[in-house]
C-alpha cells in the first residue's frame, strides 16, 4: 500500500493516519462553523454599517471639503486659528466635568443606600430613579426652565420664605445648564454603580469586620474598592454623554453656554456650511475615542461595562 505523505504548518512531513484525518475534518467543521456564524452576524453587521460606518465615513469626507466645492483643510485650519472655537471646547469640557463630578457626589451615597435596601424596597426606590427615562427629555428641560426662571416657583420660594429678597438668576447661565444636566445624567450614573454594588459579595465585608475593622474602615478598605469599575462606568458614561449634549444647554443656558453641539447646529442653521459642522463633529469624536484609550490604559474597560463588584 502506498502511504501518500502530509506537510503541517513547521514544514514537517506527516503520515497519513486516524490523528490527521480528525485534525483536518475538526479544521473543515471549524471553518463551516465560522461561515455559518458570520452569515448569523451579517444582518447585525449590516445594520452597524449603515447607522454607523457610513455617516461616520461620510462626516469624515464632508470635513474636508471646502467652500469651492473642492478638498481643503480650511475647516480645520479656521478652528486653529479662531480662538472660538478653543473656548467652545474648554466650555463643553468645563460643563461635562462639571456634571459628572456632581453626579458623582449625589449619586454614589443613594446608590449605596439604595444597595443597604431590602431587595423590595430597593426595586420601588428604583423606580424612582427610571421614572425620568420615561418622561421627554424636552420636557424635563422645559420644566425646569418654569421652575428656574425669575418669577418661577422657586425663586416665588425664596423670596416667600425670606431666603432671599430680589429674584435671583438660576438660569440662562451655567447654573441652570448644570441643574438640568445633573439631574438628566444622574441616572445613567446610579444604576452602573448600583450594579456594581449589589454585585459585591457580602461575606467579604463579614470577614473585614471579623478580623476588627470597624464600618468605616470596612467601607475604605473593601466596599468602595469593589464598587469602583461600576463607579468608573458611570463617570465614563455621563462624561461622554455631556459632550454630546445638545437640548439642555440649549434652553437652560439661553445662549451663554455655548457647548460643541449647539455650535455644530448654528454653522448647519445659520450658515449652511457642513463642512465646519463636520469638522467639528470629527474633533469631538477624535476626542472621545481618545478620552476612551486613555481609560483603557488605566482600568480595563470590558471589567468596567461589565459593573463587576468583584
Amino acid at each position: 500500500m502506498n502511504h501518500v505523505t502530509y506537510v503541517n504548518s513547521s514544514g514537517t512531513p506527516m503520515a497519513r493516519g486516524p490523528a490527521l484525518d480528525n485534525a483536518l475534518e475538526l479544521k473543515r467543521d471549524g471553518a463551516k462553523e465560522r461561515l455559518g456564524l458570520l452569515g448569523l452576524c451579517s444582518p447585525a453587521l449590516l445594520l452597524v454599517l449603515v447607522i454607523m460606518i457610513i455617516p461616520v465615513a461620510w462626516l469624515f469626507w464632508l470635513s474636508f471639503i471646502g467652500e469651492d466645492g473642492g478638498f481643503s483643510l480650511e475647516n480645520y485650519q479656521r478652528m486653529i486659528d479662531s480662538t472660538s472655537y478653543l473656548q467652545i471646547f474648554k466650555i463643553t469640557f468645563e460643563v461635562s466635568a462639571l456634571t459628572t463630578l456632581i453626579c458623582v457626589l449625589a449619586g454614589y451615597p443613594l446608590a449605596y443606600f439604595l444597595s443597604q435596601l431590602p431587595n423590595r424596597a430597593a426595586n420601588l426606590c428604583m423606580i424612582a430613579v427610571l421614572v425620568p427615562f420615561w418622561t421627554s427629555l424636552l420636557v424635563r428641560t422645559y420644566a425646569w426652565l418654569v421652575l428656574l426662571q425669575r418669577t418661577g416657583l422657586i425663586n416665588t420660594w425664596g423670596i416667600e420664605l425670606g431666603l432671599w429678597h430680589e429674584p435671583i438668576t438660576i438660569v440662562h447661565n451655567l447654573t441652570g445648564t448644570l441643574i438640568g444636566m445633573v439631574h438628566i445624567m444622574l441616572p445613567f450614573l446610579i444604576l452602573p454603580v448600583y450594579g456594581s454594588m449589589r454585585a459585591i459579595n457580602g461575606d467579604y465585608l463579614k470577614a473585614a469586620a471579623n478580623l476588627g475593622a470597624g464600618p468605616i474602615l470596612v467601607f475604605w478598605k473593601v466596599f468602595f474598592p469593589l464598587s469602583l469599575p461600576g463607579l468608573f462606568a458611570g463617570i465614563l458614561i455621563v462624561f461622554i454623554l455631556c459632550l454630546g449634549f445638545y437640548v439642555t444647554p440649549a434652553i437652560l443656558g439661553g445662549g451663554r453656554v455655548v457647548m460643541v453641539s449647539m455650535s455644530i447646529a448654528s454653522n448647519i442653521e445659520l450658515f449652511v456650511n457642513w463642512g465646519a459642522s463636520s469638522a467639528l463633529g470629527v474633533v469631538l469624536l477624535i476626542l472621545t475615542l481618545l478620552i476612551l484609550y486613555l481609560a483603557s490604559r488605566v482600568v480595563r474597560l470590558d471589567r468596567v461595562f461589565g459593573g463587576h463588584g468583584q
